[in-house]
C-alpha cells in the first residue's frame, strides 16, 4: 500500500498547477505536499514535474501517470460514494458561485431547502460575476447566464430566460416611445453588464450598441436608475416583477424581445465531483425543469 502514498497530493498538484493551491485544496501544509511528491518521484524513479521559481508543469512522464491515477482515483471515490449511499448523510462544504438577482431570488432559495433537507451540509453562496478558479477557490459550481466563453468547462442547463426593455413612464412622456431596437440609438440607456444588447427581428437576431448615463452590474440599481427616470433598461423578465405590478415601469419594444437565453450550471469538466455537489445540482435541475421566466 506504500506505493498509493503521494498519488492524492500528485492528483491535486496537476489539478491545480501549484503545491500551495494544492495544499490549500486538500487543507495540508505546501511541505507535507512536497514532501509526498518527492517520495513519489524517488519511489517511481522519475520527475513527475518541472519546477522553476515562478511555475511548476508536468513532464511528459508526469503526464501519463497523471491520466492513469485520475481514473484510479475517480473509481475508487465513486466506489465509496456507491457503497455508502443508501445510509448517506451529505456532509463538508458545498461551494457556489454565483450572481444576480436571479440567483438571489430564486436559486438560493432552492439551496437553502437543500440545506435544510441535509443538516450535516454547510452551502457558501458566493454572488459574484468573474471568472473563478474551480480548483484554487475550492468551487464545487457556479450559475452563469447566457454566451459562455470557457469550453473547458462542463455546462448543463437550468432554465430558459426571457428579456424585456422597460422604462418609467415619465421618461417615455418626455423622450418618446422606441418603436423598433434602432430607435435606441436615440434613447439614453441603462446598461448592466454590456453595451451590446441583443433583439430578435423576424428570424434573425439584431444587435445594437447602446449608450446611456447609468451603468451598474448590479440589478436593483440598473431598475432604481430606470424608475427614477435616467432611461431604457434591458434585462430578463423576472427582474422587473415588482416594478411592472406597481406601474413605475412600463415594458416597450415587446415585439423584439430577445426570448430563451440560457442560465447554466457550470463545472470543472472532469469525471468526478462530490456527491454533495452532484446531488445539489439534481436538485436544482429537477426544481427548475418546467420553470418559465
Amino acid at each position: 500500500m506504500d506505493s498509493f502514498e503521494g498519488i492524492v497530493e500528485f492528483i491535486a498538484v496537476a489539478e491545480s498547477n501549484g503545491f500551495s493551491a494544492a495544499a490549500r485544496q486538500l487543507g495540508l501544509s505546501t511541505s507535507h505536499v512536497s514532501r509526498q511528491v518527492a517520495r513519489l518521484e524517488v519511489r517511481l524513479g522519475c520527475a513527475l514535474f518541472a519546477r522553476t521559481t515562478r511555475s511548476v508543469s508536468l513532464t511528459q512522464a508526469g503526464q501519463g501517470y497523471y491520466r492513469q491515477c485520475q481514473n484510479l482515483l475517480v473509481g475508487l471515490r465513486q466506489a465509496n460514494e456507491e457503497v455508502t449511499q443508501q445510509q448517506l448523510q451529505l456532509s463538508g462544504t458545498l461551494r457556489v458561485s454565483a450572481a444576480g438577482a436571479f440567483a438571489e431570488q430564486y436559486i438560493a432559495p432552492v439551496l437553502i431547502d437543500f440545506a435544510r433537507q441535509h443538516p450535516a451540509l454547510t452551502i457558501e453562496m458566493d454572488f459574484n460575476s468573474r471568472m473563478v478558479n474551480f480548483v484554487e477557490e475550492g468551487i464545487d459550481f457556479a450559475i452563469r447566464f447566457g454566451a459562455l466563453k470557457d469550453s473547458g468547462l462542463v455546462a448543463r442547463k437550468l432554465a430558459n430566460r426571457d428579456m424585456m426593455a422597460v422604462a418609467s413612464p415619465q421618461y417615455l412622456a418626455e423622450f418618446g416611445i422606441p418603436k423598433t431596437p434602432q430607435d435606441l440609438r436615440l434613447h439614453s440607456c441603462i446598461i448592466s453588464n454590456n453595451d451590446h444588447w441583443l433583439f430578435q427581428q423576424g428570424d434573425g437576431e439584431l444587435s445594437i450598441k447602446v449608450e446611456g448615463r447609468w451603468r451598474s452590474n448590479n440589478v436593483p440599481a440598473v431598475i432604481a436608475a430606470a424608475e427614477q427616470h435616467l432611461g431604457i433598461a434591458y434585462l430578463p423578465k423576472s427582474s422587473f416583477i415588482a416594478p411592472l405590478a406597481k406601474g413605475s415601469l412600463v415594458p416597450v419594444l415587446s415585439s423584439y424581445w430577445n426570448r430563451g437565453i440560457t442560465s447554466w450550471i457550470v463545472y470543472q469538466n472532469r469525471r468526478f465531483l462530490p456527491m454533495r455537489a452532484r446531488m445539489a445540482i439534481d436538485h436544482l435541475l429537477a426544481h427548475f425543469a418546467d420553470w418559465l421566466e
